[in-house]
């Protein structure tokens, strides 16, 4: 249910906004973006699985507020993350 090292590695190449960045609200978005696609995956097959599911909505919850924090900062790299990222219409 967790995504692999390899995977974390390019997506913190994909999004880091300078070298050797890990802790950037882009950074941070986008692993939790794929964490999530890999638990809704998941359920997909395992709707009984209500301790992920617990997992599941406290990731959620912990990238509205990074996505929120991000658009109060700064609303052009707000837009261009979640166009990025394909997280909203």
């Amino acid at each position: 249910m967790s995504i692999t090292p390899e995977l974390k590695e390019q997506l913190i190449k994909e999004y880091a906004t300078k070298e050797g960045d890990t802790g950037s609200p882009e950074v941070q978005v986008a692993i939790l973006t794929s964490r999530i696609t890999t638990l809704t995956e998941h359920f997909k097959t395992h709707k009984k699985d209500n301790h992920s599911r617990r997992g599941l909505l406290m990731m959620v919850a912990q990238r509205r507020k990074l996505l929120d924090y991000t658009k109060a900062r700064d609303e052009a790299r707000y837009q261009s993350l979640i166009q990025r990222l394909g997280i909203r219409r």
